[in-house]
């Protein structure tokens, strides 16, 4: 690997070799300390590190010095965000020649401000005088240059908020699901000698849920559990949060159910999905909406529980897995509101988190993919692993595989786990570095993965091990949480 340049006190890598974690493509990925920060004139530690703008997202440095190489990986997503690679540029540009010109006139100051001490010594009044004035009016300019200033950061860490990651180099090109590709497939289909029951029939006749009472409750799109429903999706939280924490070596986590809004920015959900999320309010009070939200998965709050820290590297790799409920409004998503469990609007998930070196970063997800397999595997359900298009990747992700189960009753796959690495996009967004032997601060690599989505697990489970006399045979790993080898008509 070839030396970094370095930009202001970050390092930028270049000729990175294909065997690097993000080979052939983005990121500064060194960072110094802000207050180490190094302003582009100076050979000295900034002493003023809070003009210093670090928008929380992909390096602007990348941006400024491969713009055509930003607009290209852009592009593959298919959804426009090329165009904002220009307005970053001309807004950035009209930000630095400020910052440029306000230098200028407070170095002028300054020399005004010693001019007057001098001419006062001299008893030159008249002419101590009217430097004062001159320095009143380059304090007037310097103001309003500061405030045309702030709006122009702000109006920068807008447009850069709406960027997505930039699309890993092995991630292949593609608009839709329909070009995602199968990387592949474990088990087999199980051929049932009957006309498979939908997990809606299996669930009315069994009594496991209750749809009808579930919409008066709540509306469509909800989920009420009953009897052995209840119990067969709480042993299936059991199961999965005992097996990634005892055989995979993560670290359980019992997160709030409700965060703030840096949280949602921080993983890349807020600003673009700002309308699919349930805002909280105490009470009537509106004007509070806005500052708690419900959580869409546990990786909101969980990759999160480290922002705005330096980490020790021996702390690396971290692993986390929570369950919690998740919350999504989903405007506008076909197939939300009708009868089943498919698509809803509350459901349970056990989610699996790592933060670690971007060098280790890949490697990772590859293990956090086995991890969220062995989960079917153990359960006895076809699957396949399914490597996300270009633009069907989420916002935040720079290379994501989905784990799709087969639903007898459906004669479909259903996707049950996504296993994403974002690079160090989340950590900027989050303010979340780690220290390396060195002394330097970086960026980690933030990977997240569901391990599993419940709802769709149930589904498919249920379909699978249907009998002819409409029961439901338990799988092996399940039988000691449920302490019963069926659910019987």
């Amino acid at each position: 690997m070839k030396a970094a340049r370095t930009y202001f006190g970050q390092a930028y890598w270049r000729g990175l070799s294909d065997s690097c974690c993000i080979e052939k493509h983005h990121s500064p990925r060194d960072a110094k300390d802000n207050s180490k920060l190094r302003c582009p004139k100076r050979a000295c530690a900034c002493p003023d590190p809070g003009r210093f703008y670090n928008a929380p997202v992909l390096d602007i440095r990348l941006i400024r010095e491969r713009p055509d190489f930003v607009r290209e990986r852009l592009a593959t997503r298919g959804a426009g965000d090329e165009t904002l690679v220009e307005k970053v540029l001309q807004v950035d540009e009209r930000r630095r020649k400020l910052l440029a010109e306000v230098e200028q006139l407070k170095a002028q100051r300054n020399r005004a401000s010693k001019e007057i001490g001098a001419l006062m010594a001299q008893k030159k009044t008249e002419e101590a005088e009217a430097k004062k004035s001159e320095t009143r009016e380059l304090g007037d300019r310097i103001s309003a240059l500061d405030a045309e200033t702030r709006t122009c950061e702000s109006e920068l860490e807008t447009l850069m908020l709406q960027i997505p990651n930039l699309p890993h180099a092995s991630v292949p090109v593609g608009r839709s699901a329909e070009e995602n590709a199968v990387i592949r497939t474990w088990g087999e289909k199980r051929e049932l000698p009957f006309k498979p029951r939908t997990h809606v029939e299996l669930c009315e006749a069994l009594k496991l849920v209750d749809f009808a009472r579930a919409a008066k409750l709540s509306g469509s799109g909800f989920i009420l559990y009953t009897n052995w429903g209840a119990k067969l999706e709480r042993a299936l939280i059991h199961f999965l949060l005992d097996l990634h924490t005892t055989e995979h070596g993560y670290t359980e986590v019992s997160p709030p159910f409700i965060v703030g809004p840096q949280c949602l920015e921080g993983v890349g959900q807020f600003p673009k999905f700002k309308d699919q999320y349930y805002g909280v309010v105490e009470g009537d009070r509106t004007e509070e909406l806005g500052k708690l939200y419900l959580i869409p998965t546990a990786e909101t709050p969980v990759a999160n529980i480290h922002r705005e820290e330096i980490l020790k590297e021996d702390q690396l790799p971290i692993r986390y897995c929570a369950y919690t409920p998740c919350f999504r409004g989903e405007a506008g998503a076909a197939g939300v509101g009708t009868r089943g469990m498919i698509r809803v609007h509350q459901f349970d998930k056990v989610e699996l988190i790592k933060v670690t070196r971007p060098d280790n970063g890949y490697a990772e997800h590859e293990k956090m993919l086995a991890d969220a397999e062995r989960v079917l595997q153990l359960l006895g359900l076809h699957y396949r692993v399914v490597l996300l298009c270009t633009g069907d990747m989420g916002f935040a992700s720079a290379k994501t595989y989905d784990i799709e189960v087969w639903a007898p009753g459906q004669g479909s796959f259903l996707e049950v786990s996504s296993v994403s690495n974002c690079e160090d996009f989340q950590a900027r967004r989050m303010n979340l570095r780690f220290k390396t032997a060195s002394g330097e601060n970086r960026f980690p690599h933030v990977l997240n993965g569901s391990g599993t989505a419940l709802a769709r697990l149930f589904v498919a489970l249920i379909e699978t091990c249907q009998q002819a006399d409409g029961s439901i045979a338990i799988p092996a790993p399940l039988q000691p949480y449920l302490k019963t080898d069926r659910i019987g008509a």
